[in-house]
């Protein structure tokens, strides 16, 4: 799998998730290492949600992991904690902001 072919997978994943009732603002990065390794973000600001292929700078919060791992956080397989203490998940930044990743991903449609 490419990075461009996986990101565009994990964009349609994270597209329909209902952000309305979020208000926090939220800067994720990704850094997806092995086969389709490379970077994106997801921002959600203003009731919006922006996901791009680009590094965010100014992120709250970096996670790296396989695409594998965060397909099976997104299809909600695997547990985002657990996936850290198993060293499956690096997460570095705001933890609070960290953990609504889980508010995000079950705000999905």
């Amino acid at each position: 799998m490419t990075f461009e072919e996986m990101f565009a997978r994990v964009k349609e994943m994270f597209q329909s998730a209902d952000v309305s009732g979020i208000p926090d603002h939220l800067a994720y990065q990704f850094n997806i290492t092995g086969d389709a390794a490379g970077a994106f973000y997801v921002e959600l600001k203003d009731g919006t949600l922006a996901i791009e292929p680009y590094q965010y700078h100014d992120r709250d919060v970096l996670f790296t992991c396989s695409a594998d791992t965060l397909f099976k956080i997104a299809q909600g397989k695997t547990d985002p904690v657990p996936a850290v203490m198993m060293g499956k998940l690096k997460v570095e930044g705001n933890i609070d902001k960290a953990l609504k990743l889980k508010e995000l991903l079950k705000s999905r449609r």
